[in-house]
């Protein structure tokens, strides 16, 4: 296991360099000069020249990329013009917001999944297979941000029941229960297309699993049928099931960023909305590399929660 994490630790070195090129060089190549973005009706020729001098900008792209990968590796992602404070300061406080999110919307994708592909399997071509059928392929195919506002107009403009937007309240509140309040649309919202691709490799690796020998001889030592569903045939499938959430998490992460704006969720999502319309390359740079790291990591932590189900797989 220790070997097997070693490698997989070893490989992510490229994919992360690679991550960073890509990010460095979208925000390089977009048209348009960063200094006009900042100086606004103070842009003149001097102050630009100024301006790209204090970010590096009049360097070429080889050696901006250098600069910014050093000060990367050293924990240093540069100053946030816009808000003028430090960019690592700003994506962490922001990005907690957003795990806080992502994490209950992944939580709920994958229980509602599970239990939707499981009884989708169990009771095939029945009545219960076709309405979760139904279910999953209206949910993958509603635009997440469309949902969201509908059930704004429902639940929260029409019944009043849930908060329109936001963390927390803005008068009052600021605990737990306000917190998981604020949660229920904007997660369910997320977690809704997770939920209907989590189902369908559910059903299709339990159908897999029902099918072999081993499940067979549980039902004929007697088991009863929850015993042999839970306790074997889905131990099994979930070697097939867990990379499949570990994907589902980066997409939660990266739909986070229209669902935050939707929601007005204070996570990273909707700070690099704000900051790409500023213009804020060091501040978009430093939210999306983050992101695209978690995103990394998660499938990492998928891996090797495979790995322990099934140590046949190789290193």
């Amino acid at each position: 296991m220790a070997s097997y994490l070693l490698g997989r630790l070893l490989a992510l070195v490229p994919v992360l360099f690679g991550l960073s090129l890509i990010v460095f060089l979208i925000m390089a190549l977009i048209p348009g000069d960063p200094a006009l973005a900042i100086l606004g009706a103070y842009a003149t020729p001097e102050n630009v020249a100024r301006i790209n001098e204090e970010l590096g900008l009049d360097r070429s792209l080889p050696v901006q990329y250098a600069t910014w990968l050093g000060n990367v590796l050293t924990g240093d992602l540069g100053r946030s013009h816009s808000l003028n404070r430090p960019v690592l300061d700003e994506v962490m406080e922001r990005f907690s917001a957003t795990l806080v999110l992502a994490g209950a919307a992944l939580a709920l994708a994958s229980v509602l999944g599970l239990l939707a592909g499981i009884v989708s399997a169990v009771r095939q071509f029945g009545l219960a297979d076709k309405l979760v059928t139904l279910a999953v392929l209206v949910g993958i195919s509603m635009p997440s941000f469309w949902l969201g506002l509908v059930l704004i107009l429902l639940f929260a403009v029409r019944w009043r029941l849930l908060p329109v937007s936001g963390m927390y309240a803005i008068y009052g509140g600021g605990d737990l229960p306000d917190l998981l309040l604020h949660l229920v649309l904007p997660a369910t919202t997320l977690a809704v297309v997770a939920a209907g691709v989590i189902a369908r490799l559910t059903r299709s690796a339990m159908l897999e699993v029902l099918r072999q020998d081993f499940v067979r001889t549980a039902r004929a030592k007697g088991l009863t049928e929850r015993r042999v569903v839970f306790r074997h045939a889905l131990k099994a499938a979930m070697v097939t099931v867990i990379p499949v959430i570990g994907i589902q998490a980066g997409f939660v992460l990266g739909g986070a960023v229209y669902i935050e704006t939707v929601f007005q969720w204070p996570g990273i999502g909707r700070m690099l909305v704000d900051a790409i319309a500023k213009r804020d390359v060091l501040l978009v740079q430093g939210g999306v590399l983050v992101v695209a790291a978690s995103y990394v990591l998660f499938n990492l932590l998928a891996d090797l929660l495979q790995r322990l189900l099934d140590p046949r797989i190789a290193p």
